[in-house]
């Protein structure tokens, strides 16, 4: 049996209904489209009917008949909201159910209307003002593109790649290639240097979300697209650096990536996952070249060994992942490194979990 068939298994059992899970409480929460785009491959892969069930069963929890989202909120113009809505192409092209296109124009419409900076980059969220999130761009630019790609015959595409021409250009550090976590353009908020706006350190998560969103929107885009290429040189920039900070021994990364060393930091779950899957997805897309191979496969080998075990039912478990971290609001999160080591450590916290399951699929391919 694949890894990732065991994964879908262990989820089958214990998450039949994703928004039901008491931590969750019927909210529309990003978590649960990382899961389905986990399975979503899976079902691509296998075409297991029961997958393609699962997906369905999960979004008509929140999909009216009308096509409005259960506990969406337009109004907090929050780029996590759209995250979920990558999963409703998938349906539409499937059941060709109009509820499903109502509820992608509507997000659709969300990012239309999205604040931004003054360079046309959109805030992370409405409350969050003028600031760009490496988190964003996986959540808001694969849904962008493919909308405008499948409804707008790809009228648009510039802007997509624009977010993230901005989003590095502000936050990627030359010196070690990392990005930092976010930006603040007007340089206000507590955790913003006052000079560049920058957050104070490397996030693996908030980096590994960056380079899932650049290989799930390369993915989508035409080859002879022009801007293709700078989402490319990107990648393999920013996997290039990721090599660099990678524990020599584990083969995975650290909580803050450059600070392996300094008491209380952690290999970190999450981080990792989404990092294999960027680069077994790149590599599989030939992306990457053959010289890419080798790190790949360690890297999913290291991450099984570090964070990897099996209860006597056989469900797998994934150790180790930060449940949450963030910047600023009513917790005042500072962005130091001790505030990045003191948020909770828990097992099989969704967003890690999904990404883990997306790269077991891809590893599977190549």
């Amino acid at each position: 049996m694949t890894l990732s068939k065991r994964i879908i298994d262990t989820l089958l059992e214990r998450y039949p209904t994703l928004p039901e899970n008491k931590l969750y409480k019927g909210k529309w929460s990003y978590d649960f489209g990382v899961i389905l785009q986990g399975v979503k491959a899976a079902y691509k892969a296998s075409n297991n009917p029961v997958y393609y069930q699962y997906i369905k069963d999960n979004m008509d929890y929140f999909i009216q008949e009308d096509g409005t989202i259960k506990n969406y909120h337009f109004d907090s113009m929050n780029i996590d909201y759209v995250n979920n809505g990558k999963l409703l192409f998938f349906l539409y092209e499937e059941t060709k159910e109009e509820k499903y296109k109502v509820a992608m124009d509507r997000l659709f419409e969300q990012l239309q209307q999205m604040p931004r900076t003054s360079e046309g980059g959109f805030w992370h969220k409405k409350i969050y003002p003028y600031q760009m999130w490496l988190d964003g761009l996986y959540m808001g630019s694969p849904f962008y593109a493919e909308y405008l790609l499948t409804f707008k015959n790809g009228e648009g595409l510039d802007d997509v790649v624009k977010q993230f021409e901005l989003c590095y250009k502000h936050t990627v550090d030359e010196k070690t290639g990392l990005l930092y976590h976010a930006w603040d353009e007007k340089r206000e908020q507590e955790w913003a240097d006052p000079e560049t706006g920058l957050s104070l350190n490397f996030w693996g998560r908030s980096i590994g979300w960056y380079v899932m969103a650049l290989v799930d929107v390369i993915e989508l885009l035409p080859e002879m697209y022009e801007k293709r290429a700078v989402l490319v040189e990107q990648l393999k920039n920013i996997l290039s650096a990721l090599k660099k900070v990678q524990d020599p021994e584990a083969k995975v990364w650290y909580q803050v990536l450059d600070k392996g060393n300094e008491r209380g930091n952690y290999l970190e779950a999450s981080g990792t996952s989404m990092i294999v899957y960027a680069a077994a997805k790149g590599y599989h897309l030939g992306i990457l070249d053959e010289s890419w191979y080798t790190f790949i496969k360690e890297s999913y080998e290291g991450l099984q060994e570090e964070f990897v075990f099996y209860t006597k039912e056989g469900w797998v478990n994934l150790t180790r992942c930060c449940e949450v971290a963030g910047l600023g609001g009513d917790d005042k999160r500072d962005g130091t490194f001790v505030y990045y080591i003191s948020e909770p450590v828990i097992t099989n916290d969704f967003k890690g979990y999904g990404a883990f399951l997306q790269a077991a699929v891809y590893l599977e391919k190549i």
